[in-house]
């Protein structure tokens, strides 16, 4: 049997990219801004939506989808508090490390190997590492406390490849029809 490969983005057999748009927007926004901890669980949602977006959407999507999370965040700690200053200077990086994982995702995947966990494995660590010396850094130079190196640390590589998980997951399953003549690589 011949191996199909799929370029990004797929259509979705149940919803429009608009609606999908949708769902993971505000999915995101509010998982933040709603639950805010514990990390494992909205960061793990937060980073499948990531990756659901780079399978499903096309680039026009991406970078509401890198900011809306954030923005949950920042309304949590200003509405409910307490706010710290310092989520304010990660801001852009958070930012650049979700449309890294976005991109770099799709490239690798639909360009380079086809092969779903390199390109998810791949681009959770290049998120982790953006946002871990963007952490360091400031640390470094006192910009930030020693929290950060946590946040911005290991849970950020196990949360991002938690939710890669979820979207292989949530794409084999919305894509029954494909899978008989597909043969995922892992």
């Amino acid at each position: 049997m011949q191996e199909k490969i799929l370029s990004l983005p797929i259509e979705s057999m149940v919803f429009s990219r608009a609606v999908i748009f949708t769902i993971i927007s505000v999915v995101s926004f509010f998982t933040s801004f709603l639950l805010g901890h514990p990390q494992w669980l909205v960061g793990t949602i937060v980073n499948a939506g990531l990756f659901l977006s780079a399978i499903y959407l096309p680039k026009k999507y991406f970078l509401p989808i890198a900011i809306f999370p954030s923005l949950g965040v920042l309304a949590r700690g200003l509405v409910f508090g307490p706010f710290t200053a310092f989520l304010i200077y990660f801001l852009p990086f958070i930012w650049a490390g979700n449309l890294v994982l976005i991109l770099l995702f799709r490239f690798i995947y639909s360009k380079i190997f086809h092969n779903f966990g390199i390109a998810a494995i791949t681009s959770a660590i290049v998120k982790f590492a953006v946002l871990f010396l963007t952490a360091n850094a400031y640390f470094k130079f006192n910009f930030a406390p020693a929290v950060f190196l946590q946040l911005m640390g290991l849970n950020q590589l196990a949360t991002a490849l938690a939710g890669g998980a979820i979207g292989f997951v949530i794409l084999k399953f919305n894509n029954l029809d494909l899978i008989k003549n597909f043969k995922f690589k892992i």
